[in-house]
């Protein structure tokens, strides 16, 4: 992205995949070639991320099966936290553990509480290769762990148990998307 761009305005809006797409559940590969699809690719990323009032977006959520996310999400102190990560590795996930709520554009409408530490530091690279390692806190923390499953092949309700889990897997069949 052009210094003083705003992230997706170049981007076009993708279909997003949707809860029980296998593309979901598969692990993502690295990214090797740090050029200009790459670019487009973190484009169209915000650009859909945006389009549907999300707060970050995995790139196998766009069927791109590739370790790659962006992210417009603010903390609890409300500062607003802006960027993308290629090749992100969660390297620490520590803190306290809360359960708040938490939603999914692959799952649109739906949210439940979801366990996750209030602290969390990534690793991984720009879109044009140089190294970067983000430091988040309290619901930005929430969002990166939430980014950093997606390109494991997991969804928040793969982190939900018993009636919690029940409830929106049965919430998911009868949304209008889940047919």
């Amino acid at each position: 992205m052009r210094h003083g761009s705003i992230p997706g305005a170049r981007g076009r809006v993708r279909p997003l995949n949707l809860l029980g797409d296998a593309a979901l559940h598969e692990p993502c590969r690295e990214v090797t070639d740090f050029g200009p699809e790459l670019a487009a690719l973190v484009e169209d990323l915000f650009a859909t991320m945006y389009a549907a009032q999300g707060v970050g977006l995995a790139a196998n959520q766009v069927g791109e099966p590739l370790r790659v996310f962006v992210y417009d999400c603010p903390d609890d102190e409300d500062v607003r936290h802006l960027g993308h990560m290629v090749n992100p590795r969660l390297v620490q996930a520590d803190g306290l553990v809360f359960r708040g709520p938490e939603g999914c554009l692959s799952l649109p409408g739906l949210e439940a509480g979801t366990e996750r530490y209030d602290h969390a530091v990534v690793e991984g690279f720009t879109v044009t290769g140089e190294p970067v390692t983000v430091h988040a806190t309290g619901f930005f923390a929430r969002c990166l762990q939430h980014e950093c499953d997606h390109l494991e092949g997991r969804v928040y309700v793969d982190h939900l148990t018993g009636w919690r889990k029940r409830r929106v897997l049965r919430q998911a069949a009868r949304a209008p998307w889940g047919r």
